[in-house]
């Protein structure tokens, strides 16, 4: 049995009248007593009749115990008929001691007190069963177990006239705790409800919470009385301070129990700050351009507004190795006074003992919430290491998938969380998912601008901005750098006789060897085609750039097994390194590119340096070069139309026109060998404007043989668009011609628009005053955004076909894809989807309304003839 419950007192009343003898337990602070109309006796109860007195709970002086006084008389101070009989003699009032007996106007109705100790609860509940208390206690009393009575000495403070006095006052009675003080700081007086509610007080004096500072209050307060505070534990109190100087006395009263009213006021506030920190952390996550530091300051405003030491986000992943369902710390936010932990929370198994249930729970979109102290002994290790006392984590979801969770904790307390709580944490989970779900569409649209979509490699304009950041770094440490120029030897050959799928598996291959060859920080990029290019940031030494050619080389000698084949290829390497005679980005590109041609003649399967004895230009295109010179006189070239067709009215709409050569010995030559050769040498000035003046005159042909009439779209290469008096060129075209304005769309690429702003939208405004309507081409494949194309007088965008070819195979496409058609109908663009070749790309496009589409679906490129069949044809069934 516990110390304090033995040596608890404890008090009864065995009541014996006409209706028996029953033992009732006293344990309110006071009883109205008597007898009753049917003669039985009565407690708590205004309706007694004759003999009756008051049963006052009295605090023993220097104790924390209490006794019982009886007093003659009821509340009003009416006295009994008969007077107060205790143990046979009449008294005003009386101290009772264990075994008096109260009569009540004849033995045949009696009461006997019992003040005991030494009895367990069980004891005790089981003495006021008892038939007869008397010898329950003596059976109960032994050597080992005394019982105990309580004695009070007559002489005491408790006895005298002045006690009595205060005893059937007021602050006796009530039930709210009174507590008087005189200046030295000493308690002089306790109700009995203020001995109940604050037992140690006398012993700890001007120590304890509802006396500390009374003394200077009341020295310093201006009003007297006054109301204060006061928090004693867990509890708050209102408590009233009244200074009485004529008895150099303070007298303090409870006026009331405010702890639950502090709590909801303390909730309100809590829960006012985390719907403030819930929405600056949606801000945050909406406003910030890097997801990561929008994520650190959400955490942050999270952790602070909930009170907590930690604030944490965990993510769901694979493990690279093991393969394992794995979880790792990504974000963390501590308080100043705790130690990060994110260095012990990476790559922990899901399927581990301390994580497993969480896993359960969690990835059924359910929340762990509670004190570690309850958790699993494994859970409680695994947090241990953290000093984690509370935990509350709830789990990250995106299209019903699990991807991690969100999370807060304390090392302080033994906190348990609000329901309010928890939603913030849900609603905020929430947030950080769409936050996320963002990030990866931007990064997916980043990645897709980036690098290439068939081998994963970084395409063409990421390898220039690597090697633009790389140059200054190798000046700075006075290192040199190479740049490697590879062509795929025979690619072409496997190619065109075995189909272009299993030559782009071969090319994927391909890359993941060369990937495998290279040395940590190197880069190889798919500059094109069959063409990689290789960047070698950090050369101190040729030997170095000669074992990775090598390696290279190497890597492809042996066999390709793609679908049943067995492939042999062979490269061809062109290197540049940086010095004099290749100091910038541009150059050290055209001078491994020589290279390359060098290393063909040379019998292919080699690498080959470049030197100042090298010519600029490989022969076969010096050759190519002066035939495309006279193509335009010889009347070599000619122009084909594909159609562009409306999805919703299921009518062409627009032709696109293409330029083709028709080489007399090597036949057709394709658009992306003779383009950029044509480029390069500035031919493409005439022949630019021989297609746009060809282009116009067909369009104004068919109108003039009455077909309906449509807009003819023209590519301007970027040379092309760069020459001082294309807005004069392409009016006096116009008139020439005779066509209108409004049918003639102009083409330039993203790359090109972007290169310059603002000649851009200087000539494109030019443009738009004139009639003519203007188009980005092979949206995706450049390095620009609609924010920075809505600053362009555009009317069409057209989406590049690699993102076609991959709608229906990646889901993250899909979203790209309909992103990009939101954002532009959203400016007012309208949308043409190029290379649409299967039927479920169809569908994906009107269901996400793209207004146009062409491809081999509908079309191929025609020649003149056909193209005029197609249009008196009309309609096509979509």
């Amino acid at each position: 049995m516990p110390k304090n419950e033995w040596e608890q007192i404890r008090h009864l009343l065995v009541v014996q009248d006409l209706q028996g003898k029953r033992t009732i337990p006293l344990q309110e602070a006071t009883y109205s007593m008597g007898r009753h109309r049917n003669n039985s006796i009565v407690l708590r109860s205004a309706s007694v009749s004759r003999q009756h007195a008051i049963l006052l709970r009295v605090t023993i002086p220097d104790t924390d115990q209490y006794g019982f006084r009886i007093i003659d008389g009821n509340f009003t101070g009416k006295s009994s008929t008969n007077g107060l009989l205790v143990n046979g003699s009449k008294c005003f009032s009386h101290n009772l001691k264990h075994g008096d007996v109260i009569i009540f106007g004849d033995n045949q109705a009696q009461a006997k007190y019992y003040a005991v100790s030494h009895l367990s609860e069980t004891e005790f509940l089981a003495s006021c069963a008892a038939e007869d208390l008397s010898d329950f206690l003596s059976e109960q009393a032994n050597h080992a177990n005394p019982c105990a009575t309580l004695i009070i000495d007559p002489e005491s403070e408790l006895a005298s006239d002045t006690a009595l006095a205060r005893l059937a006052s007021f602050p006796e009675l009530i039930p709210n705790p009174v507590i008087e003080m005189d200046l030295k700081g000493r308690v002089i007086y306790l109700n009995p409800a203020a001995s109940l509610e604050f037992p140690k007080i006398k012993k700890i004096g001007q120590q304890h919470p509802i006396l500390t500072g009374l003394l200077s209050a009341v020295e310093n307060c201006q009003e007297n009385p006054f109301v204060r505070e006061v928090q004693v534990g867990q509890k708050v109190f209102e408590q009233s301070v009244h200074f009485l100087p004529e008895s150099d006395l303070i007298r303090t009263f409870i006026v009331r129990d405010i702890t639950e009213q502090k709590q909801a006021e303390a909730e309100l506030k809590q829960r006012d700050r985390l719907l403030q920190a819930v929405a600056e952390a949606a801000n945050y996550l909406l406003v910030e351009m890097n997801y990561a530091t929008g994520i650190e300051k959400a955490l942050a405003v999270l952790g602070e507004a909930a009170k907590v030491d930690r604030a944490y986000l965990f993510s769901k992943h694979i493990h690279s190795v093991t393969e394992e369902i794995t979880v790792s710390l990504q974000f963390e936010w501590t308080n100043s006074h705790i130690e990060p932990c994110r260095h012990y929370w990476q790559n922990q198994p899901f399927e581990s003992a301390e994580l497993a249930r969480w896993y359960t729970v969690l990835s059924q979109g359910q929340y762990i919430s509670g004190l570690v102290k309850e958790f699993p002994a494994a859970e409680q290790a695994l947090l241990a290491r953290d000093g984690i006392k509370s935990l509350l984590l709830v789990p990250l979801r995106l299209e019903e998938q699990f991807w991690g969770c969100l999370g807060l904790a304390d090392c302080s307390t033994e906190r348990h969380w609000s329901k309010h709580e928890e939603s913030t944490l849900l609603t905020m989970a929430a947030s950080i998912s769409g936050a996320w779900q963002r990030q990866q569409i931007e990064d997916r649209i980043r990645f897709q601008a980036l690098h290439d979509l068939l081998t994963g490699l970084p395409n063409r304009l990421l390898f220039d901005e690597l090697l633009n950041t790389s140059l200054p770094n190798a000046v700075r440490k006075a290192e040199s750098l190479a740049v490697m120029f590879l062509d795929l030897d025979r690619f072409k050959v496997i190619n065109d006789t075995l189909g272009h799928t299993l030559g782009d598996k071969l090319l994927q291959q391909v890359a993941e060897r060369l990937k495998a060859s290279l040395r940590g920080g190197d880069t190889v990029a798919r500059w094109g085609g069959d063409e990689f290019t290789i960047l070698l940031p950090r050369v101190q030494y040729l030997e170095e750039v000669c074992q990775v050619a090598q390696r290279i080389l190497q890597a492809l000698e042996d066999v390709f097994y793609l679908d049943g084949h067995e492939l042999y290829v062979s490269a061809s390497l062109g290197i540049a390194l940086l010095d004099e005679h290749s100091p910038d980005a541009e150059t050290l590109i055209q001078h491994a590119d020589t290279a390359l041609y060098y290393a063909k003649d040379e019998g292919r399967n080699n690498y080959q340096f470049y030197n100042t004895t090298l010519s600029n230009k490989n022969p076969e295109l010096l050759t190519l070069e002066k035939s495309l010179r006279y193509a335009l006189e010889r009347e070599e070239l000619t122009l084909y139309y594909q159609p562009r067709v409306n999805i919703n009215s299921s009518k062409i709409i627009g032709m696109e026109a293409l330029l083709r050569w028709q080489h007399p010995d090597m036949g057709l030559v394709a658009p992306s060998v003779f383009i950029p050769l044509a480029e390069a040498s500035g031919l493409i000035i005439s022949i630019g404007e021989w297609v746009l003046r060809t282009a116009c005159i067909q369009n104004k042909a068919w109108q003039t043989a009455g077909l309906p009439p449509l807009t003819m779209a023209v590519n301007l290469s970027p040379k092309q668009f760069r020459q001082p008096h294309l807005v004069e060129t392409v009016a006096k075209i116009l008139e020439q011609t005779g066509l209108e304005a409004q049918f003639l769309e102009l083409e330039i690429t993203e790359t090109t628009a972007i290169e310059d702003l603002d000649f851009t939208r200087t000539v494109l405004q030019d443009f738009e005053q004139m009639g003519v309507h203007l188009s980005i081409d092979d949206f995706g494949t450049g390095h620009s955004s609609l924010s920075r194309l809505q600053l362009l007088p555009l009317h069409n965008l057209k989406i590049d076909k690699s993102f076609i070819q991959e709608l229906t195979k990646d889901v993250k496409v899909a979203h790209i894809v309909k992103a990009i058609v939101t954002l532009a109908r959203n400016l007012g663009l309208r949308l043409t989807a190029e290379g649409v070749e299967k039927q479920e790309e169809l569908d994906f496009l009107k269901s996400i309304y793209c207004e146009d589409v062409q491809g081999f679906l509908f079309y191929r490129p025609l020649p003149a003839e056909k193209a005029t069949e197609a249009l008196q044809n009309g309609e096509i069934k979509l």
